[in-house]
């Protein structure tokens, strides 16, 4: 097939992807709760993205179809509990003091959703921090002395960039453990604590992470991107150990992403801070494009701390919603995983002869994650259910730009240390004429 031809079928399957609805499912012995996401309407008849509960806690996800007329509650029960069995769970524990960082940036109606679903947490006892980065006006300043100001820190970074905003809330962090989220999300209840708890029952745990699912699946490419994973990382708890290094993960701890993401990461303040933060010249809203998060993993277990992963603490994420979105997204991706590997290797040399010895399956893992991936269903269609499931093919296009963007890392990460410099430069500069002014 042509290339232009090729393009134009992968902009009509693109087209053609429906909305699905997103709905939870508390399972309780006999007894069954059907509610719609946050900020869905109620379910009807249609296709359904669920998540399942036992017990209130997150034990898998499943796409159901909902025929007209039918009762949502009983057919999407059925389908869960031959699919989604019982589960024994341990109790959580009790969390230490923590605080909770938002980094943001000229969004308050979504800042907002965020910290009202965080000032809803069950934990016993928590602070939250939001950073105005390098902000254009004083919208997110003013929503947060206005509505939150007895239960919220306030805190502006003038360098742009997420690295520099978290490392801006880490300064300002009173809690024993420090949890970072984003200010696109709607946490869930017991979020906090399920992330937290972890830290009270391992003295070398360094670093949890948690599930993130989708808030909503209204448009294509928010299907496309749940169909083939999303930020999900699964319904199995895990703990990586650098000393037992896990036989199934072969370019351990450089293969980051598999640990989680940072809209829902938590970590031991000493030991984050032990290893300088996260570095300022990676991340969101620098010329790196990402990697931020995935630098905090790797420079923490290199450390010699453990890192666990939990599906029991959940936060919804609203996806981009356009095609031009997953572009950027693609190649920010590319470029965050390169740049990241860059920053590791930079400010930890000592990692290199890992990092060498690893590099050929590095290389044939990175063909496999920007390969064309097609789907699992046979005819192309579907929605996001089972997050081992392909059900929608992934555009060569978006392949490409991961390609790109992880060939301009690098560069990129060069550039944004250029760039961070400069700005550190010109704050110096301005705090000496200002005290200059003042004398």
């Amino acid at each position: 097939m042509a290339r232009s031809a090729r393009a134009q079928e992968e902009i009509r399957r693109f087209l053609d992807i429906g909305a699905v609805q997103v709905a939870e499912l508390d399972l309780d012995g006999d007894e069954a709760v059907l509610r719609p996401g946050p900020g869905s309407p109620p379910v009807t008849h249609g296709e359904v993205f669920v998540l399942v509960r036992r017990g209130g806690r997150p034990v898998g996800t499943l796409l159901g179809r909902v025929p007209e007329g039918a009762d949502a509650k009983a057919v999407l029960a059925e389908r869960a509990r031959a699919e989604c069995g019982a589960t024994v769970f341990g109790a959580p524990g009790q969390p230490p003091f923590t605080t909770v960082v938002v980094a943001t940036r000229e969004r308050a109606g979504q800042l907002a959703r965020a910290l009202d679903s965080l000032l809803a947490q069950d934990h016993p006892r928590f602070e939250i921090v939001v950073v105005d980065n390098a902000p254009v006006t004083d919208e997110t300043r003013e929503l947060v002395e206005r509505k939150y100001a007895e239960r919220v820190r306030y805190v502006c970074e003038p360098v742009p960039g997420l690295a520099a905003a978290h490392n801006a809330g880490l300064d300002a962090v009173r809690g024993e453990v420090v949890a970072f989220t984003d200010d696109d999300v709607v946490a869930d209840p017991r979020w906090l604590t399920e992330l937290t708890a972890p830290f009270a029952a391992d003295a070398g745990l360094g670093c949890s992470t948690g599930l993130i699912l989708p808030a909503r699946l209204t448009t294509p490419a928010q299907v496309l991107l749940e169909s083939h994973g999303g930020f999900a990382k699964g319904f199995t708890p895990r703990t990586y150990d650098p000393a037992h290094p896990p036989g199934d993960e072969p370019l351990f701890p450089f293969t980051a992403g598999r640990f989680g993401s940072g809209a829902n990461m938590a970590f031991r303040t000493a030991v984050l801070r032990s290893v300088g933060g996260f570095d300022p010249a990676t991340g969101a809203g620098t010329a790196a494009r990402g990697g931020d998060d995935l630098y905090g993993f790797v420079r923490v277990l290199a450390q010699g701390h453990r890192l666990h992963y939990t599906p029991y603490a959940l936060v919804w994420h609203h996806h981009r919603e356009t095609w031009r979105d997953l572009e950027t997204q693609a190649y920010g991706y590319g470029a965050g995983l390169t740049a990241y590997l860059t920053a590791v290797l930079v400010n930890r040399p000592a990692l290199l002869p890992a990092f060498l010895a690893r590099l050929p399956r590095g290389l044939a893992h990175a063909r496999t994650l920007t390969a064309v991936r097609d789907t699992d269903a046979a005819d192309g269609t579907g929605a996001p259910g089972d997050h081992d499931e392909r059900t929608h093919p992934w555009p060569r296009r978006l392949s490409r730009l991961q390609r790109r963007g992880m060939v301009y890392g690098p560069v990129g990460y060069l550039r944004a240390r250029y760039a961070l410099r400069a700005a550190v430069r010109e704050q110096t500069a301005q705090r000496a004429k200002t005290a200059q002014g003042a004398r």
